[in-house]
């Protein structure tokens, strides 16, 4: 029995991460200990970690010192009503990317039997969330990385979402003109904004994920160019961008001349974060 109480070892801890500069050291503390110990974050108040436990807390408090990814220690990260598996190759999903999916989902509520794609898929959290929350939905998502394949093909598994592995720009020319809703999560950080972007995703998430031209838009122009080619009139579309593209991103999509009802949407924290919209009619 561990003669250091977990109100120690937590307290220790979070000192420990907040001096490292993680940006929430109280809940990465917590569910790490959690992770060790078999426990949920609530009930840590009823465990006594062993010493073999302790020293594996110690040996993750290191890493995530070093700033590795909470969700590459633990292995999962929560997504809607889903956990993925995550780690090494593929992006971790974030919660302002859920508000996007709630949004889409909301657009196509009505439409039966909804054909939905998912563009620069990663681990396949928003297909999954599609095709699990919408059973009667048919997902396709398209990834180009082999890496973030293997996850996606792990998350994917069970939900009927038929994973694509290539390129966005030309896939699925046999739906063209026939999908109800496009939703992507592309990269779109600016080269020139490395310096200001976080360790955990500078050093840990995939650069395929991330970069995207000088301005970040590159990707986002072939998203918009495969959304007008793959949607049906009157289609939707999401598509996530940074909080400083609030202008910049809806307007590669209303340049295309392919899309009515073009806006920006904010996250949960009042940052612009997805632009929308769908497709003209003929």
């Amino acid at each position: 029995m561990s003669p250091v109480s977990v109100r120690t070892l937590l307290a220790e801890a979070t000192a420990q991460l907040a001096d490292a500069g993680v940006a929430s050291p109280d809940y990465d503390a917590a569910e790490l200990l959690a992770h060790v110990t078999g426990v949920r974050r609530m009930q840590l108040g009823l465990v006594k970690p062993t010493a073999d436990q302790e020293a594996q807390y110690a040996a993750l408090l290191a890493r995530r010192a070093q700033r590795e990814p909470l969700q590459h220690l633990t292995g999962t990260a929560a997504f809607r009503y889903r956990d993925l598996a995550v780690g090494p190759g593929v992006f971790v999903p974030r919660p302002e990317t859920e508000v996007l999916v709630g949004w889409i989902l909301d657009r196509i509520a009505d439409v039966e039997n909804p054909l939905v794609v998912d563009l620069c898929s990663g681990s396949g959290a928003i297909a999954g969330a599609v095709a699990t929350e919408r059973p009667d939905s048919t997902v396709h998502a398209v990834e180009l990385s082999p890496e973030a394949c293997v996850w996606a093909r792990r998350n994917l598994a069970g939900t009927g979402a038929t994973l694509h592995e290539g390129d966005i720009d030309g896939c699925l020319p046999e739906l063209d003109g026939q999908v109800d809703a496009v939703i992507s999560n592309p990269p779109y950080i600016p080269l020139t904004a490395w310096e200001s972007v976080t360790a955990e995703v500078r050093d840990h998430d995939p650069a395929l994920a991330l970069w995207s031209g000088d301005d970040g838009l590159d990707e986002i122009k072939v998203v918009a160019a495969t959304a007008g080619r793959l949607l049906k009139p009157g289609g939707w579309f999401g598509c996530e961008h940074a909080d400083v593209q609030g202008e910049s991103a809806p307007a590669v999509f209303a340049a295309t001349g392919l899309f009515t009802e073009v806006r920006d949407q904010l996250d949960l924290t009042g940052k612009h974060r997805f632009a929308t919209g769908r497709r003209v009619h003929s």
